[in-house]
């Protein structure tokens, strides 16, 4: 029988003990990171394109 049932993404915190996590899960949580640092970086263009823009209107 299937499971059916969406995978559950794995949570991780910093700091989090790593002795009992096996090589996959590791790796599984590489790419969680990987993800949230794109993310990261895509909020912080985000947020430095509208201070610039905001910038460019209060300079006279």
């Amino acid at each position: 029988m299937e499971d059916d049932a969406p995978r559950r993404m794995p949570v991780h915190a910093v700091g989090m003990p790593l002795d009992t996590l096996s090589v996959d899960e590791l790796e599984d949580r590489i790419e969680i990171l990987k993800a949230e640092i794109v993310r990261l970086e895509t909020a912080i263009q985000g947020k430095t394109a509208s201070r610039d823009a905001a910038d460019a209107v209060f300079k006279f």
